[in-house]
């Protein structure tokens, strides 16, 4: 499956909802997807957890006009304000979303239990306080776009050189189901409404980049066979990740930022 973060569901079906294009009922069952249940802790007026619809409703209340995506690693705040705090959290998470004329953010806890096969996964979302500032790092459509064509041409002659294909079946079949996916093109339904086309055609393309990242990381076993090789693999594909996890927050920001702009 390409890389689809919670974050990324729950700002994008959230901005189709704030602006009327979807109701409530759609955007809550398509943020949720095959997890259980998704809850949100720490709302500002409400003692305990209470469910997404009710949640999106009081953000609405609050002042908040969109939602943005967070996507931070370590030496990379990406998407992220302040304070410290929620910074320290959403980098805990790999992800957060910021809302949009509210300070408030929201950092997933992910909880899976039961046997493999039937495994029942419920996430919290925490309601924290956020510095009101410009997000860290986060490009343009147009300068994302530019990257990642670099990106996929660099994360390509990195896995030529890993002989990612050579390292078995498991990871011939990923590359098979890579090559389908990218042979069919941005799928239409892969944002929610209100998105524009080029936003679709980014996230689609971060997606295939950070597929192939991936690969070299879990199937890329080829001729690193030393630490240091592998060192040098991680080294070889750093860049590449942060372009593609630039370009993810691109996309799904890009209803917000569109907005903002035609204001």
């Amino acid at each position: 499956m390409l890389f689809e973060p919670r974050s990324g569901r729950l700002a994008a079906w959230g901005n189709a909802l704030l602006a009327g294009l979807v109701s409530p009922d759609e955007a809550v069952l398509s943020i949720v997807g095959e997890d259980a249940v998704h809850r949100v802790a720490g709302l500002p007026g409400e003692a305990e957890p209470v469910g997404l619809t009710l949640a999106l409703g009081r953000l609405r209340t609050l002042g908040a006009s969109g939602l943005r995506v967070a996507l931070p690693a370590p030496g990379h705040p990406l998407g992220l304000s302040g304070p410290p705090e929620f910074n320290a959290r959403a980098l805990e998470a790999e992800e957060a979303v910021v809302c949009v004329g509210a300070a408030l953010g929201l950092v997933p806890e992910v909880t899976e239990a039961g046997p493999a096969g039937d495994v029942h996964v419920s996430v919290v979302w925490h309601c924290l306080p956020v510095r009101e500032a410009p997000p860290a790092d986060v490009p343009s459509l147009g300068e994302a776009e530019r990257e990642l064509a670099e990106a996929l041409r660099e994360a390509t002659v990195v896995l030529t050189r890993l002989d990612v294909a050579g390292s078995g079946p498991v990871a011939e079949a990923a590359l098979s189901a890579y090559r389908a996916r990218a042979e069919a093109g941005p799928s239409g339904d892969a944002l929610a409404p209100g998105y524009p086309a080029r936003a679709v055609r980014v996230l689609s393309l971060a997606q295939r980049v950070d597929l192939l990242v991936s690969l070299a990381y879990e199937h890329g076993h080829g001729g690193a066979v030393s630490s240091s090789e592998m060192a040098a693999r991680a080294e070889a594909l750093r860049p590449v990740e942060r372009v593609a996890r630039r370009a993810l927050v691109a996309a799904y920001n890009a209803a917000v930022e569109e907005r903002e702009r035609g204001r």
